[in-house]
């Protein structure tokens, strides 16, 4: 069977909760209690919905609305267990969430490769970045057999190496010779960093490079922070400047 091509963008409504049942988390800043891995969230509803959804912040879940799985919970809910929940078949519960873990991180790497193909500019970069992008891409949208299988550790150091390398081209200022062609000027690399509660209030990250939305979601911002494109405003930064704006 061929590989399928993965959507990166999440699908809740495709997916059997498993951000809510698969990973594990502790009290914290982020999470209002303890959860052991491969357990089903208190909040979850029978549905698969969240049933404080729409106060997750104010009820200490701030870590669940910074989560973003990159479309790996709708591929793994609906492709790989052909749309059967780990309620209907509670043997199928330890193989779901350990492909959802995995397939999860390989996801977040095609975004990211998706992300470097549009920045390469050396030709040897490019095709780099493309053989890359094939693997993973084959891997991703392989078998469950060939997702557990995964090796997970070299497939990002195969990864974080071409976006080193692509973030250094552009880091460097490039000059493309072809007046046609407008190359981004010299951004931050933001690939990786810790944004919990960073104050980005007006900040310009029009240019920033490999920032992902999970990120975006977890830091502070204004109307006047600029994002890259494909990256929206987070809803709490919305409710942020309405609250500053009463008298």
């Amino acid at each position: 069977m061929e590989p399928t091509t993965p959507r990166l963008t999440p699908d809740c409504t495709q997916c059997f909760a498993l951000c809510c049942t698969a990973f594990g988390f502790t009290r914290s800043a982020d999470f209002a209690i303890d959860k052991p891995p491969a357990t089903p969230c208190p909040n979850l509803a029978g549905d698969f919905s969240c049933t404080i959804h729409r106060s997750l912040r104010a009820r200490g879940f701030a870590g669940c609305t910074a989560f973003d799985c990159f479309g790996a919970g709708q591929a793994v809910s609906q492709r790989l267990f052909g749309g059967t929940s780990w309620r209907e078949d509670p043997r199928s519960a330890k193989d779901m969430f350990a492909a959802f873990k995995v397939l999860r991180q390989l996801h977040e790497m095609l975004w990211q490769l998706d992300r470097a193909e549009s920045l390469a500019y050396s030709p040897e970069t490019a095709r780099e970045v493309g053989q890359v992008h094939s693997l993973v891409q084959g891997i991703a949208g392989g078998s469950l057999e060939t997702v557990l299988a995964a090796d997970v550790g070299s497939l990002h150091e195969s990864v974080g190496a071409v976006l080193r390398e692509v973030s250094e081209e552009v880091r460097a200022g490039y000059f493309d010779p072809d007046p046609r062609v407008v190359r981004l000027a010299p951004s931050a690399d933001l690939a990786g960093a810790d944004l919990r509660d960073a104050r980005l209030d007006d900040a310009d990250l029009a240019g920033a490079l490999f920032l992902t939305q999970a990120q975006v979601a977890a830091a502070r911002g204004s109307a006047a922070t600029s994002l890259p494109a494909g990256i929206g405003r987070p809803g709490h930064w919305r409710a942020a400047a309405r609250t500053a704006e009463v008298p």
